[in-house]
């Protein structure tokens, strides 16, 4: 006969058997769920400045803040083993040296959670309302510029105007004034609840459409912000204007 320890070892493999078995055709599953996003994005304003862009920086350069709208649905990537979308914004411009890579930064970034996962402060946009504190008032604090929480039913919608960024644009040479052929993109990564994570497509990949839109047309970063051009224009929005530096 079996011994007690030896039933408890079958019950419990043949347990993990069955749960990584559920687990992978779940993890598959999703695969097989149509995506359809669309996203709109804009640069509202662009500005470069010198000095030091965080408090730990030991050198004064030049950094660039960029403000953008952004409207975006992302609603079909959240089905039922998405338990969060961690959203960014990135910009892309050449680097001096044409034998290199573009230069990419992320300007903005956001985690936009799903129906089923519990609400946290460090979420930009939760479909439910967050949990009640004991004393029974609701905190209106935000820790990234905007709402901790949505009451709608459709997780994975966005739509910002005129928004800040949570990060400056820097350069490894220090300097970014004048840098041409820039641009803006929206990227995103799904965090499952089981199996891999996986990025934005950036082709069609059977029902999984790639974004449509989602990049900003190209734009100049201007000069320093209080230096004067020769030309007495200066590029403010990603547009040139005649007169004073903004």
């Amino acid at each position: 006969m079996h011994s007690a320890l030896n039933r408890v070892q079958n019950v419990f493999g043949y347990f993990t058997t069955v749960a990584s078995v559920v687990a992978a055709v779940i993890a598959l599953s999703s695969f097989t769920q149509p995506q359809a996003p669309s996203a709109s994005l804009k640069l509202r304003n662009i500005q470069v400045a010198k000095g030091r862009p965080h408090y730990y920086s030991s050198k004064r350069e030049e950094y660039a803040h960029v403000r953008f709208d952004l409207d975006t649905d992302l609603s079909s990537i959240f089905n039922w083993n998405t338990k969060q979308v961690f959203a960014y914004i990135v910009a892309t411009y050449p680097s001096n040296d044409p034998t290199e890579p573009p230069t990419q930064a992320i300007i903005w970034d956001a985690i936009l959670p799903s129906l089923l996962e519990p609400w946290h402060e460090n979420q930009y946009i939760h479909p439910g309302p967050p949990p009640t504190p004991r004393n029974g008032k609701r905190s209106s604090r935000s820790s990234n510029s905007g709402p901790t929480y949505s009451r709608t039913k459709r997780p994975g919608i966005l739509k910002l105007s005129n928004q800040k960024p949570k990060y400056q644009i820097t350069d490894h040479t220090g300097l970014i004034a004048n840098r041409g052929n820039a641009t803006l993109e929206l990227e995103w990564s799904v965090q499952p609840w089981v199996g891999m994570l996986t990025w934005k497509p950036r082709r069609d990949l059977g029902v999984w459409k790639k974004l449509k839109g989602g990049v900003s047309k190209t734009f100049s970063f201007p000069e320093v912000i209080g230096k004067k051009p020769a030309d007495m224009n200066t590029v403010k929005g990603g547009e040139r204007n005649r007169g004073k530096p903004a």
